[in-house]
């Protein structure tokens, strides 16, 4: 049985899952450099298997590791981030936050009803 989906809404690309969309970034990052594994697992002080597997996003990087991947590649965290926001862009076509709606006092003119 499939889950219902309320009448009229869009249905958005599947998001990816952030720890792809990082491995990628670090991945492409390095490659681009023409650095290996090793060695910016080395400039990282990151063992060069864990780095293999944030890069395919088997392993969830935690903040000091990132931080340390990135420095490893001569970017900082907000590089990585950057980065990552825009993959995460061209890969969904979501570009911008989508506006939250206030809860306060009705506008002049709109009618709410009470459930």
């Amino acid at each position: 049985m499939l889950p219902l989906r309320p009448a009229g809404r869009k249905q958005r690309a599947e998001e990816p899952l952030w720890r792809d969309v990082v491995g990628n970034v670090l991945r492409r990052e390095r490659r681009a450099q023409g650095r290996t594994l090793q060695d910016v697992a080395d400039a990282a002080r990151i063992s060069m298997p864990y780095l293999s597997e944030i890069e395919r996003g088997r392993k969830e990087a935690s903040s000091e590791l990132l931080a340390a991947a990135a420095r490893g590649l001569g970017l900082g965290l907000a590089d990585v981030l950057t980065l990552a926001q825009e993959e995460i862009v061209r890969l969904t076509g979501v570009a911008t936050l989508p506006t939250r709606r206030s809860v306060s006092a009705p506008r002049q003119g709109e009618v709410r009803l009470a459930a």
